[in-house]
C-alpha cells in the first residue's frame, strides 16, 4: 500500500470520555487523587490550621510558619505534623471519588466536552457541583482532623474524636461549619476549575495528556483560589474547634456571621487573613498533586480495555 493511502491511527482524544468509559473509573482517579493531595501535604495543613486558631494554648503560640515548624518540632517532636491524617485518609478517598464524579458528569451535561473550545461556565458549575456533593460527605472527617490538629488535643484516634464530639456536642457539631465550608468551597472550586481549564487550554491547546500542564495548571489555579477564600477558611476553623476553646464566646458561636464578627471584634480585618500563608504554600502543591494525579490515573484507565 502506498504511504499516502496508509489510514492514520485515530487521534488519542485525551479530553473527551467515550460514552462506554465508566463512571467508576473517574471515581477511582479521582479517590487516588485525594488520597494523594492530603496526604502529603498534610503537616502544613496541620500548620495552617494551628495558625488560625484566635486563642490557643501557650504551647500553640508562633509567631510565624518557620517559628511553628521549629517549635511542633523542638516540643511535640515531628510525628505531631500528622496527627490526624487518618482522618483525611479515610475522607478523602470517598470524597474525591464524589468530587470528580460530580465534575465529568455536570461537565459532560453542561456542555463542557461539546468541542475544543473554552467552556468557563460550565467548569465553574463542574467545579461548584462537585464540591457542594463531597463536601456533604467530608465535613464531618475535616471537623475530627482540626479537632486532633488543635495544639494540647486530647484526642487520640479518629474513633475516639468522632465519639467524643457526638457524645458531648451532637451530631450538629459535624456540619455545623458546613454553610461556611460551602460560601468557602463553592467560590474556591469553581474559581479554581475555571482557572485550571484556562491556563490549561493556554499551556495546551492540544489537550494532550500533559503532567507538567496539569501540575503547572492545578497549583496556579489552587493558589489563586486559596487567597480570595483565605478568610472564609478563617471563619470555617473558628467553627469546627469552638468545642475546644476556653472562651464562651468562641465555644457558643453559632454559624458563619456570628463566628465572623468574633473574629472582626478580636482582631480586626487582619484578623481574617490569619494563616493566609500557609494555606497558600499547602493548597498550591495540593491542587498540582491533585490535578496531576487525577489526571494521570484517567489517562490510565482511558487506554485500559472497557468491560
Amino acid at each position: 500500500m502506498a504511504a499516502s493511502d496508509q489510514i492514520p491511527e485515530p487521534e488519542f482524544d485525551y479530553e473527551a470520555l467515550p460514552s462506554n468509559y465508566g463512571l467508576g473509573r473517574n471515581m477511582l482517579a479521582g479517590a487516588f487523587a485525594g488520597i494523594a493531595e492530603h496526604s502529603v501535604m498534610y503537616p502544613v495543613d496541620l500548620l495552617k490550621t494551628r495558625m488560625q486558631i484566635l486563642h490557643p494554648s501557650t504551647g500553640g503560640l508562633y509567631t510565624g510558619l518557620t517559628n511553628a515548624v521549629s517549635t511542633i518540632y523542638r516540643i511535640e517532636g515531628w510525628r505531631t505534623l500528622w496527627k490526624g491524617v487518618s482522618s483525611v485518609i479515610v475522607g478523602a478517598g470517598p470524597a474525591h471519588a464524589v468530587y470528580f464524579g460530580t465534575y465529568e458528569i455536570v461537565k459532560e451535561l453542561a456542555g463542557g466536552n461539546v468541542d475544543d473550545g473554552h467552556h468557563p461556565l460550565a467548569a465553574a458549575l463542574s467545579g461548584a457541583s462537585a464540591t457542594i456533593a463531597s463536601d456533604a460527605l467530608m465535613n464531618p472527617f475535616d471537623v475530627i482532623k482540626q479537632r486532633m490538629q488543635v495544639h494540647g488535643s486530647v484526642h487520640k484516634s479518629l474513633m475516639q474524636c468522632a465519639k467524643t464530639v457526638y457524645k458531648t456536642e451532637g451530631l450538629q457539631a459535624f456540619y455545623l461549619s458546613y454553610p461556611t465550608t460551602l460560601c468557602m468551597t463553592v467560590p474556591f472550586t469553581a474559581t479554581q476549575f475555571v482557572a485550571y481549564e484556562s491556563i490549561s487550554k493556554f499551556m495546551n491547546p492540544k489537550q494532550d495528556y500533559d503532567p507538567f500542564t496539569h501540575c503547572m495548571a492545578g497549583g496556579l489555579a489552587g493558589a489563586f483560589a486559596a487567597g480570595i477564600t483565605t478568610p472564609l477558611d478563617v471563619v470555617k476553623t473558628l467553627l469546627q474547634t469552638r468545642g475546644l476553646a476556653e472562651s464562651e464566646e468562641i465555644r457558643s458561636a453559632r454559624g458563619l456571621w456570628n463566628a465572623a464578627s468574633i473574629i472582626k471584634k478580636r482582631f480586626g480585618w487582619g484578623g481574617f487573613l490569619r494563616g493566609m500563608r500557609p494555606r497558600i504554600i499547602s493548597t498550591m502543591p495540593s491542587t498540582a498533586i491533585c490535578w496531576t494525579s487525577y489526571e494521570m490515573a484517567k489517562a490510565y484507565f482511558k487506554e485500559q480495555p472497557l468491560d
